[in-house]
């Protein structure tokens, strides 16, 4: 078949022998053409993410990561990790233009060949990467893969085509929703049909930068090149530089922290003269807030290499807290504690902005599992603080299996315990976050900001619970 056919290629491949050296004659290796390595690798992270269910961010450790992706040159680091989150993002959307490009399915156990794919057409449909190289690239692959060696053909064909419709390509995938099927469908039921698919489109786009001032946000967004947003943090206009080199960093006047992340410790108010236990406190970010809300906070966290980042991050603030390395949930202070915020480990569903591996690494089962250690955790939070103490509990997953369901069992099943409404009015510009019954819940299609500026905020779920 010519390169050029519009015709729709055969997912069965060309010839088996097709870039096999002949018998007896030697072959020498040629240099790997520029480029290649980094493509490999994001089809072997790719695989891991979407096969293994593989969390991204530790195969991207500059140090512990994918050996593949270690060996490269910064530059294609920063290649690899823009395709896989571009290829995360859209995936939806990619398999639908794939599949529209092939006359039959690809053949069962055509993962390898699959991946290639995905790495590629993301660079063409959604990446600044010139169509010629991307296809190049990827015929190589195949070649040089004896599982996709006879599938290079294919590879050729049908990524020509997709350059030669991209636009066509767009348009049709557009109403494909941008996130798995099981995970859109829990969404609807929860917020239905209209504002599934607005945080379907919301996922789409990279999360801002927001950072937490000690104080003066005004002052400081601009300083910055900001705007102060309702939560009181400011958010930062697309740069190119390093956050260590702006102003205000190396003197520890503010941190990277989410707008919606900030939320949970601001609904404390005051905590001068209080004694507050911040569970689950690794990197610290909260932990900040509440020890510049006056209180005097005990860091506690089960990992003692993450609690020696916070302390890091703290004494760059110029702050310091007490830090315990405990499992909270055997955790027995000697003295009960005013306050406790609880930021509970969960599925991170609401950071698929930041996390887009997030929704393709875990399922239905996760959730289910991650809520039922939530509801444990916060049963055992409530019996950390005295007669009349306040708990915070909070975490990014969109699913009200993990925030307003698991938060109306604890309540009915003990009588000591009561929901303290949050007010509407004490948070002019997001009260539409504000349920009926006065708990918090954000979503990445909040917050529309205008031109310059990223719109949404992570998805969060906030209660605040006090013993009775």
């Amino acid at each position: 078949m010519n390169s050029d056919d519009t015709s729709k290629p055969s997912a069965r491949g060309g010839n088996h022998t097709s870039g096999r050296p002949k018998q007896g004659r030697p072959t020498l290796s040629a240099p790997a053409k520029p480029g290649l390595g980094a493509r490999a690798a994001a089809s072997k992270i790719l695989a891991a993410v979407v096969d293994r269910k593989t969390p991204l961010d530790g195969m991207l450790d500059a140090e512990n990561g994918n050996p593949a992706y270690r060996v490269l040159e910064d530059n294609d680091r920063a290649l690899v990790r823009a395709i896989l989150n571009s290829a995360l993002r859209h995936l939806p959307r990619i398999d639908a233009a794939i599949a529209s490009m092939l006359d039959s399915p690809l053949p069962e156990g055509a993962r390898a060949l699959y991946h290639v794919l995905v790495v590629a057409a993301a660079q063409m449909l959604y990446l600044d990467v010139p169509d010629h190289s991307a296809v190049d690239l990827a015929v190589e692959q195949a070649n040089q893969d004896p599982r996709n060696r006879r599938f290079a053909k294919l590879v050729n064909a049908v990524l020509r085509r997709i350059g030669r419709e991209k636009q066509a390509i767009l348009d049709s995938t557009s109403s494909v929703p941008a996130m798995p099927l099981w995970f859109l469908k829990r969404l609807e039921a929860a917020y239905g049909r209209e504002a599934a698919l607005a945080i379907s489109e919301t996922q789409l786009e990279p999360a801002a930068i927001d950072v937490t001032v000690k104080s003066d946000p005004a002052g400081w967004a601009k300083r910055l090149n900001g705007v102060v947003l309702p939560t009181g943090s400011v958010r930062l206009a697309a740069f190119d530089g390093s956050i260590p080199s702006l102003p205000g960093f190396s003197e520890g006047q503010w941190w990277v922290q989410d707008a919606a992340a900030s939320i949970p410790a601001k609904l404390f108010g005051s905590l001068t003269g209080k004694r507050v236990v911040d569970l689950c406190a690794a990197p610290g970010g909260k932990t900040a807030q509440l020890i510049l809300a006056g209180g005097a906070v005990t860091a506690l966290d089960q990992s003692a290499s993450r609690l020696k980042r916070l302390s890091s991050n703290l004494a760059r603030l110029g702050i310091e807290a007490e830090t315990v390395v405990a499992d909270m949930a055997k955790f027995e202070p000697a003295e009960l504690f005013d306050a406790a915020l609880l930021d509970a480990p969960c599925s991170s569903t609401g950071t698929t902005r930041r996390h887009p591996d997030v929704l393709w690494t875990k399922g239905p089962e996760d959730i289910a599992k991650l809520a039922a250690l939530q509801e444990r955790l916060l049963a055992h939070a409530l019996t950390l603080v005295k007669p009349g103490g306040i708990v915070v509990f909070s975490n990014c997953s969109l699913d009200p299996s993990e925030g307003e369901l698991l938060v109306a069992r604890v309540l009915a099943n003990n009588a000591a315990v009561e929901r303290v409404p949050i007010s509407a009015e004490d948070w002019p510009g997001l009260e539409t976050a504000i349920s009926p019954l006065g708990e918090f819940r954000t979503t990445p299609s909040m917050l529309p900001l205008s031109q310059g500026f990223a719109s949404g905020l992570d998805g969060f779920f906030a209660v605040v619970l006090r013993r009775i």
